[in-house]
């Protein structure tokens, strides 16, 4: 946890905050503080600041806050991802990593390989996505929570949504067959399509290029979707 995310709605005042729940935990056990130390914290959807240990006993820590040099977080990156939905043992780690890399925009969709029983995940309650995401916050450094749209339905999401999230943005489809290599990376907004595991049928990627996305590779290598997901932004995006 390299920065201490607060909600505005928990300070006790302007200027202070108690901490009871697992960053209490957290800042006990792995920055083993004291009163007086420092540490980072950031407003969640604003600045980041530091905050002094007021008081530390077994169950709580009570943080006194100075934004008075606050900065901002990093740039987001200019980027929608549109994720087949993962199988659930890599769906908390690669929602970590978006987050974490700065994406701000997540569109789950269904597919064809993607088993129907995903669907009835508990990780995909409103809470379970964003606990994932603020650990990749937190990792980062970062306070902007990304927004996650669910799309149970490939074809009415393709067809009737996709042409409009395009506007502006180079489209572009993972998918190792019969595709461009990818391009160099730049700050140019983009929309970013990753399929399952086992990736997305001609069908899909038929639709897909219909909407305007073109097939990109990363490779000969086929990659799992955990891995691919970071490897292809980072080589889209200058990453800072």
């Amino acid at each position: 946890m390299n920065l201490i995310l607060l909600h505005p709605g928990e300070l006790a005042d302007s200027a202070s905050v108690v901490l009871t729940d697992r960053r209490f935990t957290h800042i006990r056990d792995v920055h083993q503080v004291q009163p007086g130390d420092s540490l980072r914290v950031g407003m969640l959807g604003g600045a980041i600041g530091v905050a002094r240990v007021v008081q530390l006993n077994p169950h709580s820590v009570e943080l006194a806050l100075d934004f008075s040099a606050a900065r901002q977080p990093p740039a987001p990156l200019p980027v929608i991802l549109v994720l087949a939905l993962p199988r659930p043992k890599m769906f908390k780690r690669i929602l970590q990593t978006v987050a974490s890399l700065g994406v701000k925009e997540i569109w789950l969709i269904h597919s064809y390989r993607v088993d129907k029983s995903y669907w009835s995940s508990p990780l995909l309650t409103e809470a379970m996505i964003e606990a994932q995401l603020l650990l990749g916050l937190e990792q980062a450094g970062d306070t902007l929570m990304p927004r996650v749209e669910i799309r149970k339905r490939f074809k009415p999401f393709v067809e009737d949504e996709l042409p409009g999230l395009l506007t502006g943005r180079q489209g572009w489809v993972a998918h190792p067959y019969e595709a461009e290599p990818c391009p160099s990376a730049s700050v140019e907004p983009k929309l970013v399509a990753v399929g399952p595991e086992g990736g997305f049928i001609a069908y899909e990627v038929g639709k897909l290029q219909e909407a305007g996305l073109r097939s990109l590779s990363l490779g000969s290598r086929i990659l799992r979707v955990e891995t691919a997901v970071p490897v292809l932004l980072s080589r889209l995006f200058p990453l800072s």
